[in-house]
């Protein structure tokens, strides 16, 4: 079931390959005056040349190629031979009547299928999560829910940060604060028996508190870095102790993030960290080894990715300048003999690989890692984990305060996720007091309600953005209902609820009509209806793109295209037939705007 303006597209098409130019040329959009045509086809000023032709002459002859389509009103030419196409009215309700009857609301989904892993949230054990988490994982659930709403097998994976030397210095410093728990570790360590219940006093707010204190001790004392480095080698080989203590940090950090994605709506598919794949990385090295990949490196190993040709300036410790390949190397093995951040990362692709077999991994993470994914990536194609646009880093950037830098507290700390989400909750019921919504809700459905305005607010502002732009965070304007927010959204859908209840009750009693076939004879159903149409055309953008901002932008528009048509064309006072044409209308986008606000992964309440 095309869209408008891919069913004008193949006519135009034709009629410039009857002309003898070349078809592509004959490309349709939307207009850019809306109010003297629907849609423009400006390909007879490049037929023009390649034909030798006078423009407007190409023009009038694709025109008279389209005289007699029933699908158009008129075909006129303007300007220099621009060629301009206002569709029929049938038309239009035709194609009203068909998205009504698709569940889909007017949505196609993708030729070929394909299997989709999307990377994203990247939460570390033994922290809360921040603000720095909030558009990876707002941003990577709606690439989830889209591509899966396209068609493709999709997998979401968490990846949590979860092993490492962070894991070292942790434990060694909840050892050294808790005798307790340090005894039960060097007991099992040591081969006898402890009560692993005494880890039940590790908290989420201890491991938060100790880990900015130990990973500057770390960088100044000596002694206190090479016990850490040691514990995580023991951790790392699973010593008993160590890894009993290691597993309390990830499951009380598990129930803070499930409590925190479950509040934004996200889920995920696998829970997957770095400590899953350490079993990988001692055959994947000799793997490496045995390709000729490895190269060492002053004590350490490394795979160089720079390809022949490829360098970069480098600033050396004496002022000196020389010439080095770029990017730089993978670090596969530390001088210590350690596998690094990276070298999991490989470990990651390849166990997604034996896994699942992905035709694309989407990586939705910080712009700021671009460097880091660039150089694993190459690794990656030269060990034969997979293939070149196999894997894709698609960066974001930062949420800022209103000085323009990365938001933070009144006291200059990062924000805890959990805080922001209460902050917007808060918020919301304000707003929603203020406004007069809500009043008659049962406090249960009033809280309910509340939530999902929050989160509207705080995912709305930041997928109507560019993924790859930063925003700055102002809670205010992004909690109000007027104006492009998703409060606004919630409400548009909430009235047409109401409208629809209303109706229904009424053709109930015997006082109205229900739904029936649309017709369309005014300006603003006229809008309504080429909006809902272009649905298809947001959703492939965005999946191409791997932008939701273009999903947002719709969703705005469908919202703003129903309060016109809302409020010129009356739908409980119009006549019988009239009324149950302009229901439909009310029902569709209604279902539309709801299918579209669930991709962006927000919820709409029943009432306010």
């Amino acid at each position: 079931m095309s869209d408008l303006k891919s069913v004008l597209g193949e006519a135009v098409e034709a009629a410039f390959a009857a002309i003898g130019a070349p078809p592509e040329l004959g490309r349709v959009t939307p207009s850019d005056r809306p109010d003297l045509a629907d849609f423009q086809s400006n390909g007879a000023l490049a037929a023009a040349k390649r034909l030798a032709k006078n423009p407007r002459e190409i023009a009038t002859a694709v025109a008279e190629k389209l005289q007699g389509d029933p699908r158009l009103a008129s075909v006129e030419i303007a300007g220099p031979g621009f060629i301009n196409l206002k569709l029929a009215d049938a038309a239009l309700a035709d194609r009203a009547n068909a998205i009504a009857a698709d569940p889909r609301a007017g949505a196609e989904t993708v030729a070929h299928a394909r299997k989709i892993i999307v990377d994203y949230g990247g939460p570390n054990v033994a922290k809360p999560m921040h603000v720095g988490h909030l558009r990876a994982s707002i941003i990577g659930e709606s690439i989830k829910r889209l591509y899966r709403f396209r068609g493709d097998e999709v997998i979401g994976d968490a990846h949590f940060g979860d092993w490492g030397y962070q894991m070292g210095l942790l434990i060694g410093a909840v050892m050294d604060e808790q005798p307790a728990v340090a005894a039960v570790v060097e007991a099992i360590n040591a081969g006898g028996e402890g009560d692993v219940s005494t880890f039940d006093a590790v908290s989420l707010a201890d491991l938060d508190r100790l880990y900015p204190e130990a990973a500057a001790k770390g960088k100044t004392d000596t002694d206190y870095r090479d016990r850490a480095r040691k514990i995580t080698a023991a951790l790392q080989t699973k010593q008993p102790g160590y890894y009993a203590l290691w597993q309390r940090f990830r499951d009380v950090t598990r129930v803070a993030l499930e409590r925190d994605f479950h509040a934004l709506g996200v889920d995920f598919d696998w829970w997957k960290g770095e400590s899953d794949v350490e079993h990988l990385i001692q055959p994947m090295v000799a793997e490496l080894d045995a390709k000729g990949l490895l190269v060492d490196d002053q004590g350490a190993r490394i795979i160089r990715v720079a390809r022949e040709g490829e360098t970069k300036k480098k600033k050396l410790p004496d002022g000196s300048v020389v010439t080095v390949p770029s990017p730089d190397p993978l670090l596969v093995v530390s001088s210590e003999g350690s596998a690094m951040y990276g070298t999991t990362d490989l470990a990651t692709i390849l166990d997604r690989k034996q896994a699942f077999g992905p035709d694309l991994v989407i990586y939705c993470v910080d712009q700021r890692q671009a460097d880091h994914f660039e150089i694993v990536f190459r690794a990656a194609y030269l060990a034969g984990y997979a293939t070149e646009g196999q894997l894709e880093h698609i960066g974001f950037g930062t949420m800022n305060g209103t000085d323009g830098k990365p938001f933070k507290t009144r006291e200059g700390g990062v924000l805890k996720l959990n805080d922001l989400i209460q902050l917007a909750l808060g918020k919301a019921r304000e707003r929603l007091q203020e406004a007069g919504l809500g009043e008659n809700l049962p406090p249960e459905e009033f809280e309910a309600t509340a939530g999902k305005v929050a989160v509207a607010a705080l995912k709305f502002a930041d997928l109507q953005n560019f993924r790859g732009t930063s925003y700055v965070f102002d809670l205010d304007r992004f909690m109000s209902f007027e104006g492009k927010t998703g409060p606004y959204l919630l409400y548009q859908a909430v009235r047409v609820k109401s409208i629809l209840r209303r109706a229904a009750q009424e053709a109930e009693g015997g006082e109205g009509a229900a739904q029936g076939p649309v017709t369309v004879t005014e300006p603003a159903e006229r809008d309504l209806v080429l909006t809902l149409d272009a649905f298809d055309a947001a959703l492939t953008e965005a999946y191409d793109k791997k932008a939701p901002n273009a999903l947002a932008e719709h969703a705005y528009r469908l919202s703003q295209s129903f309060s016109k048509f809302y409020a010129n064309c009356p739908i409980m006072q119009a006549e019988p037939a009239v009324k149950a044409s302009r229901l439909t209308l009310a029902a569709t986008t209604l279902r539309q705007l709801e299918l579209a606000l669930d991709l962006l992964g927000v919820s709409t309440p029943e009432r306010m």
